[in-house]
Parts: C-alpha cells; sequence; structure tokens
C-alpha cells in the first residue's frame, strides 16, 4: 500500500541535461586556437617570466580544450552517433591525447596544436551532420 502511494504518478525522460542546442564544438576549438598562439608567443619572447605565464596559461587552455571535448562526448554523442560514425571514440581519444600533457598541454610544439585543431575539426564535422539529421 505505501509503495503504491510513494510511486511516481507521471515518468519523464529526456534526450540530455539540457536543449542540445548548448553543444558545440566551437568551444573547444577556440581554447585551442589559444593554445596554439600561446606557444608561438612562447616561442618569440625570451622573457623567462612572460615564458613561464605563457606555459601556465597554455596548460589551462589545454585543459579546457579537454573540458569541452569530454562535454561533447559524455553529453551529446549517443550510441546511434557511435552506430553511424564509428570513428568518435578513437576520434575523441586522439584529440583529448593531443589536448593532454604528451600533446599541446606538455609541449610547445606548435605541430601537435595543429594537429589538435585539425581533430576538433573532424569531430565538429561529424557533430554538424548529426545536427542536421
Amino acid at each position: 500500500m505505501l509503495a503504491r502511494l510513494l510511486r511516481p504518478r507521471h515518468e519523464a525522460s529526456a534526450h540530455c541535461d539540457l536543449p542540445c542546442g548548448v553543444y558545440d564544438p566551437a568551444q573547444a576549438r577556440i581554447e585551442a586556437e589559444s593554445v596554439k598562439a600561446i606557444i608561438k608567443k612562447y616561442a618569440d619572447n625570451d622573457d623567462p617570466v612572460f615564458r613561464t605565464r605563457a606555459l601556465l596559461i597554455k596548460e589551462q587552455r589545454a585543459e579546457l580544450v579537454k573540458h569541452h571535448l569530454w562535454v561533447l562526448w559524455t553529453d551529446y554523442f549517443k550510441p546511434p552517433h557511435l552506430e553511424q560514425y564509428p570513428q568518435l571514440h578513437q576520434l575523441f581519444w586522439d584529440a583529448t591525447k593531443l589536448a593532454g600533457a604528451a600533446g599541446a598541454k606538455g609541449t610547445v610544439d606548435p605541430a601537435l596544436a595543429d594537429d589538435l585543431l585539425a581533430k576538433i575539426d573532424e569531430i565538429a564535422k561529424i557533430f554538424w551532420e548529426t545536427k542536421a539529421a
């Protein structure tokens, strides 16, 4: 009797925690562009204080790239997307690794920043294809 009284009268379900329009790979791209620009400024400046600040900010921005990618991966993309784009898992794996300590976060190699931007562009292409569907 008590269980019946406490049982919800209505069930609700949702596709995601907020309307999907709030997701956009541009957020990751903006931070990755910042990482690339900081790497260039770092290379062009010999002041050790400036370089230290540049590295700290670059690492923060690279962490934000990972955050934005993870939000897309864990909140936006669903199993049907994986069926349609089986390369998604590897693409996100590669992109977050390129943003991490072995990539743009931990180095000042502009080629890694370019590789990261290319991966984000691949993710964005798939993202916009899924949004159009």
